[in-house]
């Protein structure tokens, strides 16, 4: 018996009906309002059988449980062992971890991906009617997830795994499309066909007005279609440094380079064989020095952009320069904050449903920071908000068939006006 500890408390049971994650019932209670597991249930396969599980039991504690911070299946034992924030929920049961595992792997192979699919594309039309927005400015990158699985590919960053497409709108951060691809899919593989099927999910009244990506999408292909009739993109890209793109960059005059920043600015047209018209090419040159002690020269580092956007040149890299916050930043949100670095399972086809799962919980939460919590939290990081918000302590009591959710005085206020907000926004 330890008779003594090194701070004066002691420790007890309770029978009490506690949850450590009472804020999570709110972004619960915001995912059934805005109706999502009937979404889920309408466009997900159903059960083969009326005793099985249907497939939002499946998905709702998943997107619960990548919002509150866990990372793996076995993480959904706090959620089926929170019998308080079920309560909350109303959620009687909840399959285990390794019925999820089995659902995904089935869900892989028989129409998982395209029901999640158009689940999403409901939430990105309810996530954009009214914003005050028609055209978008749309950002796509390759992110490489490591996974130490025997099915994946080796990726061109030295290690097995996998190479998911991601395209960000701008404008408020939420995902358009994901495409699940093997680690050794080329980052710059079958681009123009993800912006066509990126343009073909935005709702009606709802356009992509500009495109920015790396250099993976300096193809020809992209911008012709850019540049066609009716489609009409603004677009800044990352050029490749190729002989062509460094012979046209050196014939550029001396007194058309300007000082910028630590370096140089200039511009040129330029045209690859297969365009229809030619195009900006923005060039920023910068000194890179050379071994201190080895006496090698000074040499010259190019950084350009091809684009067809106006304006000068200054402004054409500031725009191009903000893909960093709107696209990089958030995919590493996606993977870091939401959990999706590391994948689950075996097989291919059912990570590629927890990464649309991920993609899910990632939109959910960027609208529920953007229409419901307070304007200075909308700028947080996740992990801001799980320790602000979902990891408050809540005590779940039943009284004359009404349940109660008791907290703490000095966060009454703010889950009374999170509740307001949220009824104010599904019933419009």
């Amino acid at each position: 018996m330890i008779t003594k500890t090194v701070l004066p408390f002691k420790l007890e049971m309770t029978r009490d009906t506690i949850t450590p994650h009472a804020g999570l019932a709110l972004l619960g209670e915001f995912a059934h309002g805005i109706g999502l597991p009937d979404l889920v249930d309408s466009h997900m396969p159903l059960p083969g059988s009326g005793a099985g599980y249907r497939p939002s039991r499946f998905v709702m504690p998943l997107l619960l449980m990548l919002n509150g911070g866990g990372q793996s299946l076995e993480d959904l034992r706090q959620v089926r062992q929170d019998t308080a924030l079920r309560d909350l929920l109303g959620w009687d049961r909840l399959p285990s971890s390794d019925a999820v595992g089995n659902w995904l792997r089935r869900a892989g192979m028989n129409g998982g991906l395209h029901g999640l699919d158009q689940v999403i594309r409901a939430v990105l039309a309810r996530s954009l009617r009214g914003d005050g927005h028609e055209s978008y400015t749309l950002d796509i990158d390759a992110t490489a997830i490591e996974a130490d699985k025997k099915s994946a590919n080796m990726t061109y960053k030295g290690f097995r795994g996998y190479m998911p497409m991601v395209g960000h709108l701008a404008e408020n951060g939420l995902v358009v499309f994901d495409e699940f691809r093997e680690g050794n899919d080329s980052p710059g593989a079958r681009n123009l066909d993800f912006l066509k099927r990126c343009c073909r999910r935005m709702p009606d009244g709802k356009r992509i007005g500009s495109f920015r990506s790396d250099s993976a999408a300096y193809q020809a292909s992209v911008f012709n279609y850019c540049e066609s009739e009716g489609v009409d993109i603004d677009f800044a890209v990352g050029a490749d440094l190729d002989s062509a793109v460094l012979a046209i960059i050196r014939a550029i005059p001396q007194e058309d380079w300007r000082p910028y920043q630590d370096g140089h600015i200039a511009e040129t047209v330029h045209s690859m064989e297969k365009t229809v018209k030619a195009f900006r090419l923005v060039v920023v040159r910068r000194p890179t020095q050379g071994e201190l002690f080895d006496g090698v020269d000074a040499k010259v580092r190019y950084k350009a952009i091809a684009s067809n956007r106006e304006g000068s040149a200054e402004e054409t890299v500031a725009w191009y320069n903000a893909r960093g916050e709107h696209s990089e930043n958030r995919i590493k949100e996606l993977k870091i904050g939401l959990g999706m670095e590391r994948m689950p399972c075996g097989q291919f086809w059912a990570n590629a449903v927890f990464f649309r799962i991920g993609v899910l919980a990632y939109n959910l939460f960027r609208l529920f920071e953007l229409v419901i919590l307070p304007e200075d939290w909308r700028r947080h990081q996740i992990r801001t908000v799980r320790w602000r918000l979902y990891q408050v302590a809540g005590k779940v009591v039943r009284h004359a068939g009404q349940v109660y959710l008791k907290v703490q005085e000095i966060y009454y206020g703010l889950f009374a006006m999170i509740r307001r907000r949220i009824r104010i926004f599904t019933m419009a």
